[in-house]
């Protein structure tokens, strides 16, 4: 499963929000835990990656192989970010009316580790080296798309949940949210913005996805933890990776010999996260 297709689940979230949060079954157990599982997996996949890729830079490895099997995983980074800022607002709000403590954990951990993540992708996008200025500036564009999309479908979420951490420019998610409300029509207007989420990143994102399985992981745990009659009634027909994902079940056994690699023994690097207040309009 390509990051492509994370938002459009991000999106769909988004649009469904509202009946999962007040009317929303406790989710499974097992779909709660097969999302931070796999997530752990992604992110120490991610890590590897780019710490591979310094790696061989320092070794005086030059040529463009390395560069190009590390800018799929950043481009991951910055893209799979608008599902897990999703998630998160909507995990809060559905904890919050129900007074539990089922969801809102299990996602701020993964933001955490997605955070950091981000926090060195970024690092590598101004310091790195092995790749031109344009390379770069591409990067950089996929991330102002993303974190401008971020914040329309936080706006979205603004009603049923604290966004002010989640979003990056609240600013802009505030006025984002203004304008929905004012809308004449805003079913056919958010429909229309959906689609046009959609067309923004059909180009420029790499073909290949680094990690589609633990990606497929992510998603079918999410859409368990919904169920998938929720996403009857959206409007937008369920596409085949959609209809795939919502009968496929966590291969738990993959995961956990994964997981065992991981060395838990140290832990992760803790860093200060500022949200990038203000990003500009393309």
């Amino acid at each position: 499963m390509h990051a492509r297709e994370l938002i459009e689940l991000a999106a769909m979230l988004a649009t469904r929000a509202e009946t999962f949060v007040e009317f929303g079954e406790p989710p499974a157990a097992a779909a709660v835990e097969g999302y931070w599982s796999a997530s752990k997996c992604r992110l120490d996949r991610w890590y590897r990656a780019m710490k591979l890729y310094n790696s061989q830079r320092q070794a005086g490895d030059n040529s463009t192989q390395a560069w190009r099997r590390l800018r799929p995983v950043l481009e991951e980074v910055l893209a799979s970010e608008m599902l897990t800022r999703v998630w998160t607002a909507v995990a809060s709000a559905h904890d919050h009316l129900h007074q539990s403590r089922e969801l809102e954990p299990i996602a701020r951990s993964v933001l955490i580790g997605h955070l950091e993540a981000r926090h060195r992708a970024l690092n590598l996008m101004v310091y790195g080296k092995g790749f031109d200025v344009a390379e770069a500036v591409e990067l950089n564009r996929i991330r102002r798309r993303a974190e401008r999309w971020t914040d329309l479908l936080l706006a979205r979420l603004a009603d049923q949940a604290d966004v002010h951490d989640l979003a990056f420019d609240m600013e802009r998610t505030s006025e984002f949210g203004r304008d929905l409300r004012e809308e004449p029509h805003p079913g056919r207007s958010w429909n229309l913005m959906l689609a046009s989420l959609r067309a923004g990143f059909r180009v420029g994102l790499s073909p290949g996805s680094p990690n589609a399985d633990l990606n497929e992981q992510i998603a079918s745990s999410l859409i368990s933890c919904w169920g998938p009659e929720l996403f009857d009634d959206t409007g937008v027909a369920k596409s085949l990776w959609m209809m795939r994902v919502a009968k496929t079940t966590s291969d738990a056994e993959g995961l956990i010999d994964e997981l065992i690699a991981i060395d838990d023994a140290v832990p992760a690097p803790h860093v200060r996260f500022n949200n990038r207040r203000g990003a500009g309009r393309e």
